[in-house]
């Protein structure tokens, strides 16, 4: 189980903690995030822990409240691009021929195209906001799980199980989704912890850049606002660039630890020692 491993206790420690203050950080924090609280650039004190911004507003308010929109885009375009690469590798794997070949050249394609580049035009095409901003990374990331599971479709294709479906008349439909999916979806599963944690990292890039939702606040947008108001040039960095960075960092860091003590878990070969 992951909670006998030293490296899975650790990181679903981390992302229990991510998900508590996802939860009920609009109950802890201590002041509303988008009112002022004090003056502009106030140093770290018992009043502001963090201190605060240009404007006056609490930046640990800021980072509490804004650990929900970071994870909820974490998830919610891992989850999108998941089901994209487990449908993509289920067909293509299965399927074999003309049509395997046509969605790995589509895959191809969007794996060879320059990452950064391609979600900057996507987010900059669709408009910033929470919803269009998971649709631009679930539509840029969803090519790497669609090639892994693809691997799996096609370990498992030629079972005996499934052959022996197959000669007993059971549909294509029926044999993808009853003998090939529950095959593979403890790769999904591990592919979801992968996709998950580097939807958080674009998330903060593209919202550093000005591409992320500007009326709700995130980790990445609380970096942007941090840059564009002069944090580095006032001496106010340490307490308003620095936090985000390390919530970002301990978040990035469960998923790496829960992925890999999942891992062992699901793929038993994997262990050692």
């Amino acid at each position: 189980m992951l909670l006998a491993s030293p490296v899975g206790v650790t990181g679903l420690g981390l992302l229990t903690l991510m998900l508590f203050l996802a939860l009920f950080g609009p109950l802890i924090a201590p002041y509303d995030p988008t009112l002022p609280s004090g003056k502009p650039f106030e140093q770290p004190s018992s009043a502001h822990l963090l201190g605060t911004n240009d404007v006056g507003q609490d930046i640990l308010s800021e980072l509490i409240v804004g650990t929900r929109v970071s994870l909820l885009i974490g998830f919610s375009a891992a989850a999108g691009a998941i089901l994209i690469g487990t449908l993509v590798g289920l067909v293509a794997g299965y399927s074999g021929g003309w049509l395997d070949g046509a969605l790995m050249r589509l895959v191809d394609v969007m794996l060879v195209l320059p990452f950064i580049p391609l979600m900057i035009v996507v987010a900059a095409y669709l408009g910033p906001s929470t919803g269009n901003l998971i649709a631009a990374i679930m539509l840029v990331i969803w090519a790497r799980p669609a090639r892994v599971i693809r691997s799996g479709v096609l370990a498992l294709r030629g079972a005996t199980y499934v052959e022996g479906a197959r000669a007993l008349g059971a549909s294509d439909f029926h044999i993808l989704f009853r003998h090939i999916l529950p095959g593979v979806l403890p790769i999904a599963v591990s592919q979801f912890i992968l996709v998950a944690s580097g939807s958080i990292l674009i998330e903060a890039s593209l919202s550093f850049l000005g591409l992320g939702d500007p009326v709700r606040k995130s980790w990445g947008s609380i970096l942007y606002y941090a840059q564009i108001r002069g944090a580095f040039l006032n001496g106010s960095w340490p307490w308003w660039v620095v936090p985000p960075g390390v919530m970002i960092t301990l978040a990035v860091l469960g998923f790496a630890l829960t992925g890999r003590a999942l891992e062992g878990y699901l793929f038993p070969r994997l262990r050692k020692g």
